[in-house]
């Protein structure tokens, strides 16, 4: 796997009328390999999502560089395509057309027989076939992040950005997505980087752990590798020795910078 996504002393600083700048994240420098899956982790107010947001092209850092392919992202494009916490599904179109808008924006080459096999081939490959005539108040909560995932994916992204994508689901719904996301990410082979707060998904999706100091002035403070071979099955990993090192190594990271928080 090549390196491809470059975050080079970047660093966020917010303007604060009267007062000094607040500085959300700074130097912080990491390499992303290509197909690689990334779990950014942190106690809130680390710049977790500011990171993503940087990223993603939606908010420009105040020092340093992103490339991406050797070039500097200077805004939102479609070689990176963000699910947030919330769907943002637009409830007037059924699960098809969310999926076939973005498609069409993206690809407009597309005849119209490509195009409803493409948006066919993202419906199904989340499962969604019997639903994809509903309209998201139609739809679970999971399923309608379902719809948010194959519509990111349908546009072909070199980098899938998710921010807390399965943090407002119940425990059973999200161990169903986080299946279906480690399915689909072996399939289309693509970069993933993903904010959580969860210690057990962090170690089960990624292959390295990025665990951010606490904020202001928020860094990387360590990388955690998860040496472990996929596919990965949730129950079999419960007593995995390598499971159980590394999120117990996560626990005592976030307890440690709680703790001085706390002092």
């Amino acid at each position: 796997m090549s390196e491809f996504l470059s975050l080079k002393g970047v660093e966020k600083r917010f303007p604060i009328f009267g007062k000094d700048d607040y500085v959300a994240v700074t130097d912080v420098n990491l390499e992303i390999k290509k197909n690689e899956i990334i779990s950014i982790i942190g106690h809130s107010g680390c710049g977790k999502s500011t990171l993503l947001n940087m990223i993603a092209g939606l908010d420009m850092q105040s020092e340093g560089s992103i490339e991406l392919n050797g070039k500097k992202i200077r805004g939102p494009g479609p070689e990176r395509a963000v699910v947030f916490q919330n769907h943002s599904l637009l409830p007037w179109l059924t699960s098809y057309q969310n999926i076939e808008m973005a498609v069409k924006k993206v690809m407009p080459e597309l005849s119209s027989i490509e195009l409803r096999v493409r948006v066919e081939k993202y419906v199904s490959m989340v499962n969604l076939e019997h639903a994809k005539d509903k309209v998201p108040g139609e739809l679970s909560g999971g399923m309608k992040q379902r719809v948010g995932i194959a519509r990111a994916l349908s546009i072909n992204p070199e980098v899938l950005l998710m921010d807390e994508p399965f943090g407002a689901l119940d425990s059973l719904t999200r161990a169903n997505l986080q299946e279906h996301l480690m399915r689909i990410q072996q399939s289309v082979k693509n970069t993933v980087i993903i904010i959580t707060h969860d210690i057990d998904e962090a170690v089960l999706l990624s292959d390295r752990v990025i665990m951010m100091t606490n904020g202001p002035n928020a860094t990387i403070g360590e990388i955690l590798e998860v040496n472990l071979e996929r596919p990965r099955k949730r129950v079999e990993l419960q007593h995995d020795p390598e499971y159980i090192r590394c999120r117990e190594a996560i626990l005592s990271f976030l307890y440690e910078k709680f703790a001085k928080e706390d002092e």
